[in-house]
């Protein structure tokens, strides 16, 4: 544990937390798998212990932590080793809820925000489309100013909690004359008439219930209306660089996970006359995993205390996500190898766990359109700038 970010109040939370996932969670995870449903009590039990508001203000039920024991409510979600899971919780409290802190009004807040950190209600961000993907500024879903009212028209895709979640934050262009400068944010409840979801089935984060959305003629009150009219651009790009340092964060604790079962499975297992892990072709290929592990994790522990300084990390956080997933990726491989024909099966954890950490270099934007960012800021010196 890195004593140059992690304080001993940071080591007891996540003791605290880790018992609480044992006892709480992992009863359930099998069945939460199957079903693609995790069941509402949970997120209730998240709520009364303060998961869902460690980086919210106090006024409305949050703790207004540091952002470290974020790494760690992430690092410990990912231990128990069902990906869906972990997105159901973080995509509520960080896509959706974000969005609720910094561009909601104080009614929005109280509506919505408060009930967020204490269980009572989930979220979801609605911003990828069908047609669109990875490009933001492409997206087609409309909201048409009607006296005090907005109309909403189009869909989404492949959104988190999309399908059991009590309110949306959605992305729609307001001006779609203006491209990228033409998109709004709004907050609508599900039971607004027009709104439909259907569940994707998915290859991994089978916990999670992932959802297409369509709005059809959907009329919510312009006071839904969050932050600015044609300001919406900029706040998703703000807040992706919390999105991807997330991702980044999920990757390196799961691939630190997946070493640490491993090794654990290859000082029990014998062949030859001895235990695995004396074989140097293996002992070699773990040292150099471990290696590619604990880089991604200190780069990451460092944007993390950047970013909580304030500093505007896109670049960094962009290159957390970039790195962390592909590690990731190339690490879960190689320990389902270590596990030979074991590792194949559904009964050991590297079969689920490398199905789930699939979708690390795709989701929150991919790894060709984050190297393109990347590109940008480093070659042609552009400067993503913070909205106003």
């Amino acid at each position: 544990m890195s004593n140059l970010y992690f304080t001993e109040e940071h080591n007891l939370f996540r003791e605290s937390l880790r018992e609480f996932l044992q006892k709480e969670v992992v009863p359930h995870i099998d069945k939460w798998e199957e079903t693609g449903h995790i069941e509402r009590f949970i997120w209730k039990k998240f709520g009364d212990m303060g998961y869902f508001g460690l980086a919210y203000p106090e006024q409305y039920g949050g703790l207004d932590l540091d952002l470290f024991y974020t790494v760690i409510f992430l690092e410990e979600l990912q231990r128990i080793n069902s990906g869906g899971f972990a997105a159901a919780m973080w995509a509520h409290a960080y896509l959706a809820m974000t969005h609720l802190n910094k561009e909601g009004d104080e009614a929005i807040k109280e509506k919505y925000l408060a009930d967020s950190i204490s269980g009572d209600q989930i979220g979801c961000l609605c911003i990828t489309e069908p047609f669109g993907g990875s490009d933001v500024a492409g997206m087609r879903t409309t909201a048409v100013k009607d006296g005090d009212t907005y109309v909403i028209n189009g869909s989404k895709t492949f959104i988190t909690n999309g399908v059991y979640s009590d309110y949306l934050v959605v992305a729609a262009k307001t001006s779609p004359e203006l491209g990228n400068k033409g998109i709004s944010i709004f907050v609508m409840d599900r039971d607004t008439p027009g709104i439909s979801a259907t569940k994707l089935d998915k290859l991994g984060w089978r916990a999670s219930d992932t959802a297409e959305i369509a709005f059809d003629n959907v009329v919510i009150p312009a006071a839904n209306l969050m932050g600015n009219e044609n300001q919406g651009f900029p706040y998703i790009m703000q807040h992706f660089a919390l999105e991807r340092l997330i991702m980044g964060v999920n990757a390196h604790a799961r691939a630190e996970y997946a070493l640490e079962y491993a090794k654990q499975y290859m000082s029990e297992r014998t062949a030859f006359g001895r235990t695995i892990d004396k074989f140097q072709a293996l002992r070699h290929t773990f040292a150099d995993c471990q290696t590619q592990m604990e880089i991604c994790k200190q780069f990451n522990y460092y944007v993390t205390k950047r970013l909580d300084m304030g500093d505007y990390v896109v670049k960094e956080a962009t290159m957390s996500k970039l790195q962390s997933t592909k590690m990731a990726d190339d690490v879960i491989y190689q320990c389902l190898q270590f596990l030979g024909g074991y590792g194949f099966m559904e009964e050991y954890p590297l079969a689920r766990m490398s199905r789930d950490s699939r979708l690390g270099p795709i989701g929150g934007g991919t790894s060709e359109i984050l190297k393109e960012i990347i590109a940008k800021m480093v070659i042609d010196n552009k400067d993503y700038k913070p909205a106003t």
